[in-house]
């Protein structure tokens, strides 16, 4: 092992997550559909198919419109990836050259540039982007143990099991009070502070 496997291995995990990342703000997969429809399309009418001794040209009367179909959608899988904000315009023009390549371009490139073509356009249509992720709150304890900020720890003292209560400790739970009697928390209107700390 060298001393330089760790550091290149943090930086293809840190290219990674930039593709990644890159990736994520774009129709990505309905680009690289395509393009990839655009080349069997524009390929096959200029192709030569040898079957042993035997030449088989696949080329068409339309070979030119094929090559500008497949040429088309190619650039519009590349807008797809640079231009995101044309994706419905390029999903539908995909689409379209697709249908198109069907009597122009040897069924398609196939049927194989057809529907990757197509898939790549629909998906390119119905992709929208993701909502951005929403932010931690900070934490509410602040540093006090947990507890949040303005509370009161409980200081009640247990009742022995006799119910009988403790040395010194009167039950004042059964004694009836008036509204804003040891209210400390100012949210009683009576004591005049609406809701807030009469000190702050």
């Amino acid at each position: 092992m060298s001393a330089e496997t760790p550091a290149a291995v943090g930086q293809f995990t840190r290219r990674r997550l930039q593709f990644r990342a890159w990736r994520g703000e774009r129709p990505f997969w309905a680009g690289l559909f395509v393009m990839l429809g655009g080349l069997p399309i524009a390929y096959f009418p200029y192709a030569n198919l040898q079957i042993g001794h035997l030449t088989l040209a696949m080329a068409t009367t339309a070979g030119a419109g094929s090559l500008i179909i497949g040429v088309l959608l190619v650039v519009l899988g590349v807008s797809l990836w640079f231009q995101k904000h044309v994706r419905v315009f390029a999903g539908v023009a995909a689409i379209l050259l697709a249908l198109v390549s069907i009597p122009v371009s040897n069924i398609g490139g196939f049927l194989i540039g057809f529907l990757l073509a197509l898939v790549g356009g629909a998906m390119a249509v119905s992709w929208a982007p993701g909502a951005p992720p929403a932010e931690e709150p900070p934490p509410a304890g602040g540093g006090h143990g947990g507890a949040p900020e303005g509370a009161v720890a409980d200081t009640t003292v247990p009742e022995p099991a006799d119910g009988t209560a403790p040395a010194g400790h009167e039950d004042h739970s059964r004694a009836p009070r008036t509204p804003g009697e040891n209210d400390l928390s100012g949210t009683i209107p009576a004591n005049g502070a609406n809701g807030r700390h009469s000190a702050g």
